[in-house]
């Protein structure tokens, strides 16, 4: 009797098991992909990136649900955007129309700066520094910014206003990449403060900050 019931506990157990692997396995793997090509891609690892990205799209493109696509394409986009590339999300755009997700073309409107775009469906995180962007109050959106908590998100919101940032939050933008080692960010931000550095021994400074980051040394 013991032995049919550690039996039948075993089976229990192995049963449970074969549910822990969810159906939708390409989902995950590409969302991973993501998260890596997101750290490959702003700390200057562009071969890894490369590959990153690759599989992110090679996942997502294993359902007709274009949805995880088109959030990998805008996700490649906001990156681009974030570090200074310009970037008008052409991929997202070419199936934006096969995909019936409010939130993600709340999100496209919001990274190119579409004028008069609503805010009704876009990430809760964003909406205050929207908001004031989007009338012009640099302020109380560079204010907002800087309560953002997750850093990706800060570090593009701080691209889509650059050129109304003070210094102060350009600093804080290099000190955040700095600590999660964003190198192709980190650079980004230190040719910003340069730009808008009247100080010549400060603008010195950042130049070689920036010659050692970007040079190799030899091996």
């Amino acid at each position: 009797m013991i032995r049919i019931t550690i039996l039948s506990l075993s089976l229990l157990f192995l049963s449970a098991c074969s549910f822990k692997s969810p159906p939708n396995q390409w989902q995950y793997k590409s969302t991973a992909a993501f998260d890596s090509y997101t750290k490959n891609f702003l700390s200057s690892n562009d071969s890894l990136a490369r590959n990153d990205l690759n599989r992110a799209i090679e996942h997502a493109k294993q359902s007709a649900d274009l949805t995880m696509l088109a959030r990998v394409y805008l996700g490649k986009c906001a990156l681009n955007i974030s570090v200074g590339v310009k970037d008008s999300c052409q991929e997202y755009q070419n199936i934006s129309t096969l995909v019936d997700d409010k939130s993600l073309y709340a999100y496209y409107s919001f990274i190119t700066l579409m004028p008069n775009a609503s805010l009704v469906d876009l990430n809760a995180q964003y909406k205050d520094f929207a908001l004031h962007l989007n009338k012009k109050d640099f302020t109380k959106a560079n204010n907002e910014l800087l309560k953002i908590s997750k850093h990706t998100s800060k570090l593009l919101c701080a691209s889509l206003m650059k050129e109304k940032l003070s210094n102060t939050t350009r600093d804080e933008m290099i000190k955040t990449a700095s600590f999660y080692g964003y190198k192709k960010s980190v650079l980004f931000w230190l040719n910003e403060l340069k730009t808008n550095t009247t100080d010549e021994e400060t603008r010195k400074n950042i130049s070689k900050k920036m010659f050692i980051l970007e040079s190799k040394d030899e091996k």
